[in-house]
């Protein structure tokens, strides 16, 4: 028989009572508590005795605190494919990508943190520079607590989506909606429909000319030693010439001709290595899908980790481009619409840090739901993922835009179960043949068959789905609630702040 309803409710409060008391998740929390604890000190030890030292100083909590949920929720999008392909182990995954992240958001996120913290909102309509302090840590905490409720019920959201929609609510509450720059937020809208269409079609581009060179072929592993270091050339090509044009410009200034060299160079290295290491490795493999894929490996975890560092620099903005903005303001008696935001290197390390701190602390359950629950994938599909969301959210970091990397993981998941749909659906697949049944004169009887069940069948077939639409639904649905949410959340804690505080 059947569990009963109460029975259910039951085993779900058991279920429940049990992961509080679980040790693990108790010495996790308690770490990332002294996390938040820790950035008081290494405040005032960097900022001294400074105007407004009490207000950045809270910032930075909430700043921390936001980071370590941004580590916890958005970087599963970066690994959850290689986890899930099974080309890293969790560990694995969790150490490259906390230091990736990091690299990430110290060499390369103060582009899009200038945008976050003084672009959306105009700060001269606030009606003083504590006004928008607490502005700016409404928006911030909000942000923190829908996304911390959204990664304890296994849902990965936009963070990104969260700090806009938080900015934009506390801007709307303190100074109507002529405060906000909607020309910009005409932008940022923009980009989180273009930024699925672009990662969904780099990822089934990807796909497709692997399919096509190498999948599809007799000899796939001659295909793929032709193939594979030329694809791994090109992304480390790409990675070098973004990170001496845009990354390392705060240290080391070149040219174009400069980094264009140096890719080309770092290309031709690239792929010489993993020309040689995938020879070796095809001398043992048999000459089957799954073998060659294996050849995938690793591209895939060097796209991963591509991937981790464009999101520690693209993402580090939503956990302290807030920050930034109180530190420029609490030494201001009044806020202007161009007054300059200058971003400290504490305040990204404070993100760079809560980032790869939250990932290692709180990650896995969501890795593994993004890496498993979406759709299958293997070496192969992973890396199209990874390399179309690693390539998009550079481009993005780049261009100083904060777009959505959930947006653009799914998007890149869609696109490959979309191509893989195509490809099986577009060849058909023949009913099976039975086994010829004689009869009792020896004949072989003829049973004609039910054309309505021969038509479900080829409906069927050609209906087949490779990606699950329901886990999709959720998210999307997550994505809706976000801004929305956030807004409001954050327009009712400034209401609040403002009351109590001024």
């Amino acid at each position: 028989m059947g569990k009963t309803t109460l029975d259910k409710d039951l085993q779900k409060i058991a279920s429940l009572d049990a992961a509080a008391h679980d040790p693990h998740r108790v010495r996790t929390l308690g770490l990332g508590f002294l996390f938040l604890l820790l950035i008081l000190p290494f405040i005032w030890l960097v900022v001294g005795d400074s105007p407004g030292l009490f207000s950045v100083m809270v910032a930075g909590v909430i700043g921390g605190y936001m980071a370590l949920n941004i580590g916890a929720n958005d970087v599963a999008n970066n690994m959850g494919p290689a986890v899930g392909a099974r080309a890293l182990t969790l560990v694995g995954a969790l150490i490259i990508a906390a230091v990736c992240e990091a690299a990430g958001a110290l060499l390369a996120g103060a582009d899009v943190v200038s945008t976050i913290s003084k672009g959306i909102v105009d700060p001269s309509a606030m009606a003083d520079s504590a006004s928008f302090i607490r502005a700016m840590m409404a928006a911030l905490l909000a942000a923190a607590l829908w996304t911390n409720l959204a990664t304890w019920m296994g849902a990965p959201v936009s963070t990104t989506h969260a700090v806009v929609g938080g900015v934009v609510g506390v801007g709307v509450a303190a100074a109507g909606v002529q405060a906000v720059n909607w020309d910009v937020m005409g932008g940022i809208a923009a980009s989180w429909v273009i930024s699925p269409l672009l990662g969904g079609g780099i990822a089934a581009g990807v796909l497709a000319f692997i399919k096509i060179t190498i999948l599809h072929k007799d000899d796939k592993i001659t295909a793929a030693r032709r193939w594979v270091p030329v694809l791994v050339a090109i992304m480390a090509a790409a990675f070098t010439a973004y990170l001496l044009a845009k990354g390392l410009k705060n240290v080391w200034k070149t040219g174009s001709v400069t980094w264009t060299v140096a890719a080309l160079g770092m290309g031709a290295l690239v792929w010489e290595i993993t020309r040689r290491s995938v020879n070796r490795a095809a001398l043992r493999l048999e000459n089957t899908r799954k073998a060659v894929a294996s050849l995938f490996t690793i591209p895939l975890i060097v796209s991963a980790a591509l991937l981790s560092f464009a999101h520690g620099a693209n993402d580090v903005a939503n956990a302290v481009g807030p920050l930034a903005a109180i530190v420029n303001a609490a030494s201001m008696a009044e806020v202007a619409s161009d007054m300059a935001v200058h971003v400290p290197g504490w305040v990204l390390v404070v993100g760079a840090l809560g980032i790869s701190i939250g990932l290692v602390l709180f990650g896995p359950k969501l890795i593994h739901a993004v890496g498993e629950k979406i759709t299958k994938l293997d070496p192969v599909r992973a890396y199209c993922v990874a390399l179309s969301a690693a390539v998009t959210v550079i481009v993005a970091s780049a261009m100083g835009l904060p777009v959505s990397s959930t947006h653009i993981a799914v998007g890149g998941v869609f696109g490959v179960g979309f191509l893989r749909e195509w490809f099986v659906n577009s060849r058909g697949r023949e009913p099976k043949v039975k086994p010829v049944v004689l009869g009792e004169d020896g004949q072989p009887v003829v049973k004609t068959p039910d054309p309505l069940k021969l038509q479900k069948k080829a409906e069927k077939s050609r209906k087949r789905r490779l990606v699950r639409r329901q886990y999709m639904t959720t998210i999307a649905a997550a994505w809706v609630i976000t801004v929305p949410l956030s807004a409001g959340l954050a327009a009712l804690l400034y209401v609040v702040m403002e009351k109590v505080l001024g």
